[in-house]
């Protein structure tokens, strides 16, 4: 009988902690989403060879909506993105055309970034994908963090096969996001820094994407304008907006 209420306890302190990693992440991802947004950002491509930077407006609504539109170089000006929910379109302004991203191609760059075009379409709550659990309590750039372990869910259609996730306990702000495959070997790292008051919202202003496997190989993305929890036009997420000239 001790046993049994013994291991009844571990459950159930198993439950809670899990309980507890979830209601971390959700608090992170929600800090930097909100339930709609729209902003202006930069992003800038570094490779051993080449060194790109784009100036995008975005609109996104929840985890189900988003449109990027580009708005500089002037060769690249007005190509879009659209997503909804699962799927995901993008527009070439330069040949007018459409272009519906197949499942071959979600793993693939996007705008020729070291993020793919699955993790713009894949973009949900991390808890609904991930079993996940507080594995240790450690400091990140001087930050007390919660390591957060992530391993997905039976049928979950995600790639990795395990991410690790610091958040700070001050603020439930996001520090560091890495990302395994299934054999565990680290593909990517993801980072989080200069920490800016958005309306009235504190929140990392640069995101960080270095690729572990292409040496030299980095995305950065950094938000210069942003609004949260704003009223959208639906007409704004559809095929009429994304395929209107600038």
């Amino acid at each position: 009988m001790k046993r049994y209420l013994f291991f009844l306890i571990l459950i159930l302190f198993s439950n809670l902690f899990a309980q507890t990693a979830n209601e971390i992440i959700d608090k992170a991802e929600n800090l930097i989403k909100g339930k709609s947004a729209h902003g202006i950002i930069e992003m800038k491509i570094t490779t051993p060879d080449y060194e790109r930077t784009l100036k995008m407006e975005s609109w996104w609504e929840g985890n189900e909506k988003a449109l990027i539109v580009v708005l500089s170089p002037r060769k690249e000006a007005g190509n879009k993105t659209l997503k909804i929910k699962n799927e995901m379109w993008n527009y070439l302004k330069n040949t007018e055309t459409t272009i519906k991203i197949p499942p071959s191609m979600m793993l693939q760059s996007w705008n020729g970034s070291d993020f793919t075009n699955d993790d713009l379409v894949r973009e949900s709550n991390y808890s609904d994908d991930y079993n996940t659990k507080i594995v240790s309590e450690e400091k990140y750039n001087d930050e007390d963090c919660w390591k957060i372990e992530m391993t997905p869910k039976p049928q979950a259609p995600v790639v990795w096969g395990k991410l690790y996730y610091w958040v700070q306990k001050d603020g439930f702000l996001p520090s560091q996001i890495k990302y395994f495959d299934e054999k565990g070997k680290l593909i990517r790292t993801l980072s989080f820094s200069e920490i800016k008051i958005f309306g009235s919202r504190k929140m990392p202003s640069v995101w960080k994407m270095t690729n572990n496997i292409k040496e030299g190989h980095i995305t950065e993305f950094r938000t210069l304008e942003m609004e949260f929890d704003i009223n959208i036009n639906p007409r704004k997420f559809s095929f009429q907006e994304l395929e209107r000239g600038n």
